[in-house]
């Protein structure tokens, strides 16, 4: 992770997009209670709603099990993709005024408040909840920042996930059951639907947009060629960057349009119904046909991105220590909590997401139902490459910049020529 964005400072976390220990850090250290006083924990989520507040409430029921006596103060904080919890979270760590906990995107996004010294390593806990033994490499080296950790993962997502209704694509004469198998063939896909009168694709606000965006990436460049984006090893402004943003523009034409100011629940809603084909989101998405009672393959399929088969997008919900943490020890239990077995289980099996633990017994994970079974498969053997619009490829101030340059190409106040520019200012620093 570099370190080279410690002058972003907190405004530009603030702009995120997808509340009393010594002060120091601690690598860890122990986490027994220091007493009665110690055994209320304020944790900052942003899941306020849905099956993210009932996953929620699953694991804080958990927690309560696990620390008697413990308290938990729900601090969430609704905005898609946590926006809204991020702005007022900047503020309270400017000020010094952290919570004792606080939900982030595992991955780059930390990297500010790591430079600006407000999170504690810790190492320490890994070692004492064993966390290394039950964590896979590929994700423990997400984590790991000079040697050091600085959050404790509740979950794993997948961002290369497209949602298609199976009426519709049938309507249009094409099988559900065998997805194109790159971009091209997924836009003539795309053009049956429209001809058969139904949208082919929704997108929703300025976030969703860029997670298309990124996994038209990944199709077009493949995985070394999309994970060279951030080291320097592939050229912003090259020819793979250039056909991923003349695939992003056909798209964008046959998408609806009314829709792209909307969070990504209205954007999903079309396909859900029967009105529109597909739509790329996150597993996250698998509650929202849950919560419809439609069932899968019978209402609808979930694949792959067109052309990213054998790749895992990854993202991760985790968690911090703050410098500062008013109750450290109530908030080294809510680390325990979230990352043992009892905890993943039973947050994931409600969220759609899976758990960070490979170490889980065929009982625990026979209480996954079928998608989660098959992402935690490609989990284990797919390539792992890491999602821009969540946090975990770069910094947050060059995922704003991406953001903000895709929101002006989508508003028609940019050309393909003019976004591919932008994108290489933004990311300019990342070499």
């Amino acid at each position: 992770m570099s370190k080279k964005f410690i002058t972003a400072g907190v405004a530009a976390f603030a702009l995120m997009l997808t509340a009393c220990s010594s002060g120091g850090t601690t690598g860890g250290g122990s986490s027994e209670p220091a007493g009665d006083g110690a055994k209320e924990v304020g944790v900052v989520t942003w899941w306020s709603a849905g099956s993210e507040k009932e996953g929620l409430e699953a694991l804080v029921k958990i927690f309560e099990e696990q620390n008697e006596g413990y308290k938990f103060v729900n601090k969430a904080v609704a905005g898609g993709a946590g926006s809204q919890a991020k702005q007022k979270l900047a503020a309270d760590l400017a000020a010094k005024n952290p919570p004792d906990t606080y939900q982030a995107h595992a991955g780059a996004e930390l990297s500010e408040n790591i430079d600006a010294g407000y999170l504690q390593d810790v190492s320490g806990l890994y070692d004492e909840f064993k966390l290394k033994d039950a964590f896979p490499k590929s994700l423990l080296d997400r984590l790991t920042v000079d040697g050091k950790i600085y959050s404790v993962p509740s979950n794993i997502h997948r961002s290369n996930v497209v949602w298609a209704n199976v009426a519709v694509l049938q309507e249009a004469g094409l099988d559900p059951a065998n997805p194109p198998a790159d971009v091209d063939a997924w836009i003539a896909d795309m053009e049956k639907v429209k001809a058969a009168g139904k949208t082919p694709i929704t997108v929703g606000m300025a976030w969703t947009q860029l997670h298309l965006f990124e996994n038209i990436l990944l199709a077009d460049l493949g995985a070394e060629g999309y994970s060279g984006l951030f080291n320097g090893k592939t050229d912003w402004n090259g020819e793979g960057v250039k056909k991923a943003i003349d695939h992003y523009a056909k798209i964008l034409e046959l998408a609806d349009k009314t829709l792209m100011n909307e969070d990504w629940e209205p954007a999903m809603k079309p396909i859900i119904e029967g009105k529109a084909a597909y739509n790329v989101m996150g597993d996250w998405a698998l509650a929202a046909f849950n919560g419809a009672d439609k069932k899968a393959p019978a209402d609808y399929v979930y694949f792959a991105v067109p052309g990213t088969k054998g790749t895992f997008n990854f993202l991760a919900d985790s968690f911090t220590l703050p410098v500062g943490a008013p109750n450290e020890a109530a908030a080294k239990a809510w680390l325990k909590t979230i990352s043992s077995p009892e905890g993943q289980v039973a947050f994931n099996s409600i969220k759609g997401s899976i758990p960070a633990r490979s170490d889980l017994t065929a009982e625990q994970l026979g209480k996954f139902p079928q998608y989660q079974q098959d992402a935690m498969a490609d989990f284990a053997k797919d390539t792992i490459v890491s999602s821009i619009a969540h946090g975990a490829a770069v910094p947050a101030p060059v995922s704003n910049e991406i953001n903000d340059a895709l929101a002006k190409f989508g508003q028609g106040a940019s050309d393909a020529t003019q976004l591919q520019a932008d994108l290489v200012k933004a990311t300019q620093n990342l070499k």
